[in-house]
């Protein structure tokens, strides 16, 4: 019978976390570390990746900070080759980075839509394909995007936001099938409207958020700690018969 720590340990693991230096990307970092991963970070902020890796490697696992910005697409080769140099393997890949510019569709334009979709799209695939030519040659890896319930309902303010990770979904699902051979699992969470520091005073509007709180059945908004468990389960071997699956964590939101 196989145990629990084999089915969700993460030990002797290599995870790359995008987006990696704040919000729910730190905070995902952290809780693979003490799942038992050694840890990649990525984001721009030199020094806040920095404290992170100071406290990734203070749980007692090894952490490598990368600065650097994923839209510049030409760095990503780079940025895999040093996590292989410093790990020597990459088992795991969180897709975290992501933005978005909320704009009524008429007010958008060119340069915005290409922000988000350069982001949430463009660099993610750069980056999943650098990192799937390593898990490839492994004949195993875990790739898990973190998307959102946008990628399944439409919502004011955010046609380039909703068409980014509908795109998304949609590249999941090809390279999960592509993938399959090699034993790479390509799934996503996505997550409804998350309390965040970041994301605080986009809540201070009281009618805003009694706006989204109507939508969730479950009446509140998601912490990070709610999308935890769903992110455990795509990293770990518990997780090895599932590809091309997006794990919503969104209150019940896309339900209705």
């Amino acid at each position: 019978m196989l145990s629990i720590q084999s089915m969700f340990g993460l030990s002797e693991k290599v995870a790359v976390i995008t987006g990696a230096s704040k919000g729910i990307g730190r905070d995902i970092s952290l809780f693979l570390a003490e799942a038992g991963a050694d840890i990649a970070i990525i984001a721009r902020n030199k020094q806040e990746l920095y404290e992170l890796s100071e406290e990734i490697q203070a749980k007692g696992r090894r952490a490598l900070a990368i600065s650097a910005d994923l839209m510049e697409i030409s760095s990503i080769h780079n940025i895999v080759d040093q996590v292989i140099k410093e790990f020597g393997r990459i088992d795991i890949l969180i897709n975290n980075a992501g933005m978005n510019i909320p704009k009524p569709a008429l007010e958008i334009t060119e340069l915005e839509w290409d922000l988000v979709t350069d982001l949430n799209v463009k660099s993610l695939f750069f980056m999943t394909k650098e990192v799937g030519k390593y898990m490839q040659e492994q004949k195993a890896g875990k790739v898990v995007n973190i998307t959102s319930q946008m990628a399944f309902v439409g919502y004011y303010d955010r046609a380039a936001y909703c068409a980014s990770k509908g795109s998304v979904t949609q590249m999941m699902k090809a390279l999960a099938i592509e993938w399959a051979p090699y034993n790479i699992n390509v799934n996503a969470v996505a997550p409804t409207f998350i309390e965040t520091p970041m994301t605080k005073k986009m809540f201070e509007d009281d009618h805003f958020k009694s706006e989204i709180l109507s939508r969730i059945p479950l009446g509140r908004l998601a912490k990070s700690e709610d999308l935890f468990g769903a992110i455990l389960y795509l990293s770990s071997r518990s997780s090895d018969m599932v590809t091309g699956h997006t794990l919503k964590v969104d209150g019940g939101w896309t339900v209705w």
